[in-house]
């Protein structure tokens, strides 16, 4: 009997969802190149024709995760302006404080792996966020360059992306104090935590507090999230 031979696609397919089986029950560190090879029925130099590292493995993981969120999609979808560029900010500090407070202890698991490895070869780091760049930036230079149009913020640096990233690392930076047990910082923990960071984001990539104060507030959430159900 002939055995069919699977495409590239394919074959990077079936090694993906194997991955996932293995990261799902052993996390990361407690999962094995050659454990991944053997759930998907290949040997591990097959393996790596796809996936050279682990760390390569786990950040496609990740980012298609990412790509297939709905919510995600429907903020993507979404026409460039200043309030498509509030939310985004919003919704990236609301992310990282709520990474180490929920009861999703693989988003948890996540985080510690994207800190530590800083402190290794930086390889997740790297590919995660080239990942990320690709897929959110675009929607947040647009965005800005529009509210810029619009008279809604003034131009701050000839880069827009690099804005993106200030933002993305600072929020991570405020989530890194509260890793231990006992937070580093006394920040509050309360909703006014991700109302100062926003206001304090968005002054620094160049919008005005008219626009701040016109975006931010309760209603035009409200008003937002129902622009965001409508486009899906």
């Amino acid at each position: 009997m002939s055995i069919k031979r699977l495409s590239g696609d394919e074959r990077r397919r079936q090694i993906l969802e194997a991955a996932k089986g293995c990261f799902a029950r052993h996390g990361f560190a407690g999962t094995t190149t050659k454990s991944i090879a053997a759930a998907a029925g290949i040997s591990e130099g097959l393996l790596f024709k796809h996936f050279p590292t682990k760390a390569v493995l786990y950040a496609e993981i990740l980012v298609e995760a990412c790509e297939t969120d709905p919510a995600l999609h429907r903020l993507l979808g979404l026409e460039p302006s200043t309030a498509t560029l509030v939310v985004l900010i919003r919704d990236m500090v609301r992310h990282f404080l709520g990474v180490l407070t929920t009861e999703d202890r693989e988003e948890a698991q996540r985080f510690r792996l994207l800190i530590s490895s800083y402190l290794d070869d930086g390889e997740f780091a790297r590919l995660l966020f080239e990942k990320i760049g690709a897929l959110i930036a675009p929607v947040f230079t647009a965005s800005l360059d529009r509210a810029i149009a619009d008279g809604d913020a003034v131009r701050v640096t000839t880069r827009p992306v690099d804005l993106f990233w200030f933002s993305h690392h600072l929020v991570q930076m405020v989530a890194l104090t509260r890793l231990p047990q006992a937070p580093s910082v006394p920040y509050p923990q309360d909703g006014d935590l991700e109302r100062q960071l926003c206001d304090f984001i968005l002054r620094g990539i160049g919008l005005s507090e008219a626009a701040i104060a016109r975006h931010l507030d309760p209603e035009s959430s409200h008003r937002m999230q129902a622009m965001i159900a409508e486009s899906a």
